[in-house]
């Protein structure tokens, strides 16, 4: 008996991998995040299997849950939104799987700030511009943020960066990042990205707040930042030059 760890992805239903396709399609008991992750998905689990909406449902009740499938000898296809590796919520599961002595892997999902990306056809990482992206949050009612990785400080790199989990505390975000990238750095709003009620609110610093507010996003969305975003004034990467040779293109 395994459980199975499942990425479903950032909402669209064909986003999930094929190997996690395939392991809900085989699993007898199915427990997903039914706030995050669509019906559509976990309805490809078999017809006699037991399907669990987990969101009314506190860590002890999903464990035991698991703990029966188990003394069934039943695998469990565990579906998680996004990236399983990502404000997933599953290394507390694990811990507990570790301490039963249950055996589970994991499935990775494509994560919701590279659904973003897409949606806003972008590159997050571009020539002389940003070649890093920071993946953070701000402090929420879930937990606070650990010493150091407040965004001001955070913000001191002026990297890519991909907010979760903080559109409610935009105003903060905005002051905290203003310093250091400007009140004309490009931003994007996007809500429930690749679900069929996307939408995607851009601006900057100094404008996205009002626009956020208008269009009354409270939650489930991701605030991009950084000059990635703006203008198309940057120079082309080496990788694809005339010049640049490398051994599968050598001179």
């Amino acid at each position: 008996m395994t459980v199975h760890f499942i990425g479903a992805g950032p909402g669209a239903p064909d986003l999930i991998t094929v190997r996690g396709l395939n392991l809900i399609k085989a699993c007898p008991v199915c427990l997903y995040a039914g706030s995050l992750v669509p019906e559509e998905v976990v309805a490809a689990a078999p017809d006699e299997a037991e399907v669990i909406d987990t969101a009314p449902l506190h860590l002890d009740q999903i464990i035991e849950k698991m703990k029966q499938a188990n003394d069934k000898g039943l695998d469990v296809a565990r579906v998680h939104s996004g990236d399983p590796s990502i404000y997933g919520a599953t290394a507390e599961q694990m811990r507990r799987l570790d301490a039963l002595g249950i055996e589970y892997d994991v499935t990775p999902g494509v994560p919701a700030f590279a659904a973003a990306a897409a949606a806003l056809n972008r590159e997050l990482t571009l020539p002389e511009v940003s070649q890093t992206i920071i993946i953070t949050r701000t402090s929420g009612k879930a937990s606070g943020m650990p010493e150091g990785e407040d965004l001001a400080s955070l913000a001191a790199s002026k990297a890519t960066l991909a907010i979760h989990l903080s559109v409610r505390n935009l105003k903060r975000v905005i002051e905290d990042l203003t310093p250091h990238y400007g009140e004309d750095c490009p931003v994007y709003i996007v809500y429930r990205a690749t679900w069929p009620d996307q939408e995607i609110h851009s601006g900057t610093l100094s404008t996205i707040r009002s626009k956020v507010r208008e269009a009354k996003i409270t939650r489930t969305a991701l605030i991009m930042v950084g000059e990635v975003f703006g203008d198309d004034d940057f120079i082309d990467s080496r990788l694809y030059a005339k010049d640049h040779k490398h051994v599968l293109r050598p001179r």
